[in-house]
C-alpha cells in the first residue's frame, strides 16, 4: 500500500503533467474509461486541472459523427471512408477543446485517438501508416500526444468483457480484433518513447498502480528537460 508520504510526493509531481496530453488506447473491453477516470482523480487531487475526452466524439459534431460510425446499420461504409471519419471528429475535438485546454495549461486526457486508426484502419482498401500519419497531422494541427498508455490483453477475453450490444466495430471477426491488438503492440515496439504497454487483464487497481507508474517516470523526464 502507498503511504500518505508516497501519495503526496507523487502528487506534488504530478504538477510537471499541466500542458500535456495523455491517451489511453487499445482493444475492446480493456478498461480505457475505467483507467482514464482513475488518473482524473489522481491530477484532479494534485491541483492538475484536466480535461477528458473520447474519440470519436466529445463535441457536438464529433458525437453525429460517432453516430455514424459505430451503427450497426452503416454496413456500407468502406475503410477509407471510415479513417476520414475519425480524422474528422478528431479536427473539430482539437480545434473546439483539446489545442484550447492544452494552451490553458490542463492535462488532457483522451479516451482513444490517432492510435487507434493506426490499429483498426491500417490495411483497409490499402491503407498505409505513412498515409494515416499524414491526414492525421492535417486533423490534429501536429498536435500529438506527449503520451500514449497501451492497455493490451488478448482478444478473447476483451470480447468477454463486452456485456451490451456491440456497435459496429465491436461486430467484427476475431481474426480482425486480434489483427488490431497486433497493430497497437507493433506501434508500442516502434515508439517504445512516447508509448507504453499497460497488461490489462487484472484487477483494476493493480492496472492503475502501473499506470501511475508510467506517468510519473513519464512526468519525471519531463521535469529533466
Amino acid at each position: 500500500m502507498t503511504s500518505t508520504t508516497e501519495s503526496e510526493t507523487r502528487a506534488d509531481r504530478m504538477t510537471h503533467l499541466r500542458g500535456k496530453f495523455i491517451v489511453f488506447d487499445g482493444g475492446e473491453g480493456c478498461g480505457k474509461s475505467t483507467q482514464v477516470d482513475m488518473l482524473r482523480k489522481v491530477l484532479e487531487k494534485a491541483g492538475v486541472h484536466t480535461l477528458v475526452v473520447r474519440d470519436p466524439g466529445a463535441t457536438r459534431v464529433g458525437e453525429m459523427i460517432r453516430h455514424i460510425l459505430l451503427d450497426p446499420a452503416n454496413v456500407e461504409i468502406g475503410m477509407r471512408c471510415e479513417m476520414l471519419l475519425y480524422m474528422a471528429s478528431r479536427a473539430q475535438l482539437m480545434h473546439e477543446l483539446v489545442a484550447p485546454a492544452l494552451v490553458a495549461g490542463k492535462c488532457v486526457i483522451s479516451d482513444r485517438f490517432v492510435s487507434s486508426t493506426l490499429a483498426y484502419q491500417l490495411g483497409g482498401d490499402g491503407l498505409t501508416a505513412e498515409q494515416i500519419r499524414a491526414v492525421g497531422d492535417v486533423a490534429i494541427g501536429g498536435h500529438w500526444p506527449d503520451l500514449t498508455i497501451l492497455l493490451d490483453m488478448p482478444v478473447e477475453k476483451s470480447a468477454a468483457r463486452l456485456k451490451r450490444d456491440r456497435d459496429r466495430i465491436e461486430q467484427r471477426s476475431v481474426q480482425y480484433h486480434e489483427r488490431v491488438r497486433q497493430n497497437y503492440l507493433a506501434q508500442a515496439t516502434q515508439n517504445p518513447r512516447q508509448m507504453r504497454v499497460i497488461a490489462a487483464d487484472r484487477a483494476a487497481d493493480a492496472v492503475h498502480a502501473d499506470v501511475l507508474a508510467v506517468v510519473t517516470d513519464f512526468e519525471s523526464r519531463i521535469a529533466k528537460k
